[in-house]
This record gives structure tokens, C-alpha cells and sequence, in this order.
């Protein structure tokens, strides 16, 4: 059964898949019972339907109370516990420790440097980039970040690709790469199995195989969950709007809701049967249908203003780096973090566990310092150049050539990246094509998703029951039409919000956990040494 990364690069079970991340430790540990983890969560899952479905009004109201009292009391949380995640990373990169083998000393990566970089490229190139690239550029453009510039002028064209580089750059990545390496070393090199509780056995000892052990990994299931419902909400909004340039198909609810429908009935049946082919095939596509796109919008764009203006946003971005790390909401400018900064650090908390066991499977046999530079530069330049590329061809428009982009952007923000490419030669195919990436992520990311729910809900099985992952898909499917029902994309935005912060604890957790045992195993070699 094919398996896929968050954005479409494929794993496939026995060869280059995850489940290979723990040759047969799961399986001595009695994976695949299902135990108070995987009733919990679904019981709850469930409980939260009903309560969207039956009582939505205060499904709004309880989790708008809570975004606004989650982010003005512990919003500095989310900026700290990146900042210091990125901190111990470089750190660790350029420390003795750097040299350690994520598995046993005499192993070595099963994949070659520039294969490896392009698995983590495939990786990144997901519905966000279709959903962002322009909508966050053109956005800061007529509304820049904290009142930096006027609306609508160079010095806010630089400010919003500085902010778009933030929200998705390396601070993202240095959560992705916490948890990847937390997990490779501990299934690799440590040989537990591949759930979240596992990581704080240095911490924890025996007790994470108690009730605090399955806390850890119930609330792993939830923000992996809701961070899915989330990618599954964009990329509804995103089809839809598609469909309705090219077709005029309407943009409403119940166009979505048949999307989410569609698309969960194919990566359910993808994830239960395995007959899965032609997803492999359309999601190793998906990066040469990406890379072309990019292209083409580099050929027909204005490159010579596109490349002067990537320098100028990069410079601005390295010199603001720490003030922006650590700019609060003290004196105001809560609601635009929420919309932005926030989110964004939620959405990369939510998915911090999955994304985390795939980059764990492709780097086994990698140094410490090798799997931190790779997995924190390549990403990042990668993000940088895509929004410059389609968010800088967007400004120009708006800017020199009397474009309207920031106006649609604001009336629908999913309107973004199709309105940009109107102007353009074309207009129809490339829609098409952006259309036809979004459902390749969209299926890919969330089959994936389904898999790594079962596993987690299955003691780390590695070969979930189909009826759990059937389980999974029809809740992820139905989580994410209710959340639409009941208040689009600002509902989707609410709920990962406010359900990723006790992972973010977990997750700077996991951190001293991960530097504990490295500690401890370091000093316990050179004994052995001396």
C-alpha cells in the first residue's frame, strides 16, 4: 500500500515507507491492539461532531472565547518555544553531538544527498504553497504587518515577503525538524516504537506506558487531526474556486462539502485497499507539475523586478530576524496575528508529528548535523522562492500595472493564486494545473494522515487495521465538513489554533527529552571509550 508525504512524495510500506522506521519493534510491543488511546480519541472525535452538528452556534462561540483568550495569554508561548526550538537546533548542528548517527555507528543513509534533498523538497510542496504563495504576499501588501508601511507601496511589497518568509520558513521547520529527529533517534538508534510517548522515555522512564504516556499520544492524535481538517478545509476552498473560474461551478458550502466528500471517500479507499497506483503515480508527479508551474511563472513574470525584490525581502528578513521571532501583541495587533502568525504556528505544531515520522524514515543512517542543515535550509529557500516568485508577480501587477489582486484577496483569499494567473497567457491551463496540484496534495497528504492516526491509535502498529483506518478517514472527512459548515476557513483557523497549544508543551518537551538522552548517551560512550 503506497503511502504519502504531507505534500506528495510517496512512501511505499516495505521499501522506503514509514514502516520501516521500527524494524518489528512495534510488533513485539503487541502493535495493532487497540487500547484506551484509540478509544479516547475517537470517542472525543466523535463528542466534538456532535457538538459541531448539533449545537454549531456554541461550537463558535466557545472556540472564538477560546482562540482570543489562547492567544492573548499564551500567544508569546507559540514565538518562545519556536525561537528556542531553531536556537537548540543550530546549536546541536554545530556541537560534537552533530556528529552522532541517527541509528547505529556503522549505518549509513539509504539515500543519496541530492535524492534525500529532494524527498524533503517533495515534502514542502503542499496545498499551502497554492493557498499562500499569493494570498499571504498580496495580503501584507495592502495591509502591512504592525503598521511597517503604508498600504500599497514598495516598502510594504518587501515587508510582506519579509512576513511570508517568517511564517514559513525556518522557525515551521525547526518544528518539523525536532520531531523528525526526536523520532529517528529514538526508533533508529534507541529501537522503541514509532508514537509520541516514546520520545520522553528519558524523561518519563516506564511511566510513559501509563496514563500519562497515553495523554501524550491522545493529544498527538488531536492537533495531527485538526492540523489534517485544516489542509482539508484549504484545499476544498481551493478547488472550489478553481472549478469556479474555469467552469463556473459555485463557490458555496455545498460545493465544498461535495469536494471533502469526494476526495475522503479516495484516500479512504486509497488507505484500506492499497490499490493506490495511480495516486503513487500523480503524486510523484506533483513536484515536476509544481517545478513547471514555477517556471512558467518566471518565464512570463517580471523576473528582473522579481530578483531585485528577492534580495531586498531577504536582506529585510535577516535583519529583523529576532524582532520578528519575538514580536507580541503588548500594545496591540492580536487579531492579525491570529489571522497570520499564529495560525501558521499552530498549522506547523499540528502536523509536527506526521511530517515528523516521515522525515525520521528518510534519514536514517544521516548525522545529526547533516539532517539539521538539510532539513532547515533546503525547505526554507524552497518557501521563499515560491512566494517570491508567485506573491512578487502578484505586487507587480498590483503595483505597475493597475491589478486588483489585494482586492479580490481581501473579498475571498482564496481567490489569490487563480487571480494572478489570469493575467497571464494561458490562464486556463495553469488554472487547471494549480487545480489538479491542490487534489494531488489533497489526497496524497490526507492518506498519509489517515495512516499515521491508525498507527498512533494502534500501539505504533505499523499495519493498522483497515477499520481503523477506515475510522480515521470518515472522522477526518466528516471533522473537516462540520468545521466547514460551521464557519469555513476562520472555524478551521479557531480550532487548530486553540487544540495545538497543549502540543506545543509536548513538543518543547520532547526537545529536553531528545538532549537528555543524547547527553546521556554521549557521556556513557566516552566512559565506555576510556
Amino acid at each position: 500500500m503506497t503511502r504519502a508525504t504531507p505534500a506528495g512524495s510517496v512512501v511505499e510500506p516495505g521499501t522506503d515507507g514509514v514502516n520501516e522506521c521500527h524494524e518489528g519493534g512495534a510488533e513485539r510491543h503487541g502493535a495493532g491492539k487497540l487500547g484506551s488511546v484509540f478509544w479516547t480519541s475517537v470517542g472525543v472525535s466523535a463528542l466534538f461532531v456532535g457538538w459541531a452538528v448539533l449545537f454549531t452556534e456554541n461550537l463558535n462561540e466557545v472556540t472564538t472565547a477560546s482562540l482570543n483568550w489562547v492567544t492573548a495569554t499564551f500567544g508569546w508561548a507559540y514565538l518562545v518555544v519556536t525561537l528556542a526550538i531553531l536556537v537548540f537546533l543550530v546549536f546541536l548542528a554545530f556541537s560534537p553531538a552533530g556528529d552522532v548517527r541517527l541509528g547505529k555507528d556503522t549505518d549509513r543513509p539509504e539515500f543519496s544527498t541530492p535524492a534525500w534533498f529532494c524527498m524533503i523538497l517533495s515534502a514542502v510542496m503542499g496545498i499551502g504553497l497554492v493557498s499562500y504563495g499569493v494570498a499571504e504576499p498580496i495580503s501584507h501588501l495592502s495591509t502591512p504587518p504592525h503598521g511597517l508601511a503604508e498600504p500599497n507601496t514598495s516598502a510594504a511589497a518587501v515587508r510582506a515577503l519579509q512576513y511570508s518568509y517568517f511564517d514559513w520558513g525556518l522557525h515551521a521547520w525547526a518544528i518539523f525538524a525536532v520531531f523528525g529527529l526526536a523520532i529517528a533517534y529514538s526508533t533508529h538508534r534507541k529501537g522503541r516504537r514509532t508514537l509520541v510517548s516514546q520520545l520522553f522515555v528519558p524523561l518519563l522512564g516506564h511511566r510513559v506506558n501509563g496514563p500519562i504516556g497515553k495523554a501524550i499520544d491522545v493529544l498527538a492524535v488531536f492537533a495531527t487531526l485538526f492540523g489534517t481538517t485544516t489542509s482539508l478545509g484549504l484545499g476544498a476552498l481551493q478547488v472550489n474556486n478553481g472549478l469556479g473560474t474555469l467552469f463556473g461551478i459555485p463557490v458555496n458550502s455545498v460545493s465544498q462539502v461535495l469536494i471533502i466528500a469526494a476526495v475522503t471517500a479516495i484516500f479512504t479507499l486509497s488507505a484500506v485497499t492499497g490499490v493506490s497506483k495511480g495516486i503513487k503515480f500523480l503524486s510523484q508527479g506533483s513536484t515536476l507539475l509544481a517545478v513547471a508551474l514555477f517556471v512558467f511563472m518566471l518565464i512570463v513574470g517580471p523576473a528582473v523586478f522579481i530578483a531585485n525584490l528577492y534580495i531586498e525581502s531577504v536582506g529585510q528578513w535577516a535583519t529583523d530576524f529576532f524582532r520578528m521571532s519575538l514580536q507580541g501583541t503588548a500594545f496591540g495587533g492580536l487579531e492579525w496575528m491570529q489571522w497570520w502568525t499564529y495560525f501558521m504556528m499552530a498549522w506547523w505544531v499540528s502536523w509536527g508529528a506526521f511530517v515528523g515520522v516521515f522525515l525520521a524514515r528518510i534519514s536514517r543512517g544521516r548525522t545529526i548535523r547533516g539532517f539539521i542543515m538539510g532539513v532547515l535550509v533546503v525547505p526554507s529557500v524552497v518557501f521563499f522562492t515560491w512566494f517570491t516568485v508567485f506573491g512578487g508577480t502578484a505586487i507587480h501587477i498590483d503595483l505597475f500595472q493597475g491589478g486588483d489582486i489585494a482586492k479580490q484577496t481581501a473579498a475571498d483569499i482564496n481567490s489569490a493564486f487563480f487571480a494572478t494567473l489570469d493575467h497571464f497567457p494561458y490562464a486556463g491551463v495553469t488554472s487547471l494545473v494549480a487545480i489538479i496540484l491542490v487534489v494531488m496534495f489533497f489526497v496524497s497528504g490526507a492518506d498519509a494522515n489517515t495512516y499515521v492516526l491508525s498507527m498512533m491509535t494502534s500501539n505504533g502498529s505499523l499495519t493498522p487495521r483497515r477499520s481503523v483506518l477506515v475510522i480515521w478517514g470518515v472522522l477526518t472527512g466528516i471533522t473537516a465538513v462540520v468545521l466547514m459548515l460551521a464557519g469555513g476557513l476562520t472555524a478551521l483557523q479557531n480550532t487548530v489554533i486553540v487544540t495545538s497549544l497543549p502540543f506545543l508543551v509536548i513538543i518543547a518537551g520532547l526537545a529536553v527529552s531528545f538532549w537528555k538522552e543524547l547527553g546521556a548517551d554521549r557521556k556513557e560512550k566516552t566512559v565506555v571509550e576510556q
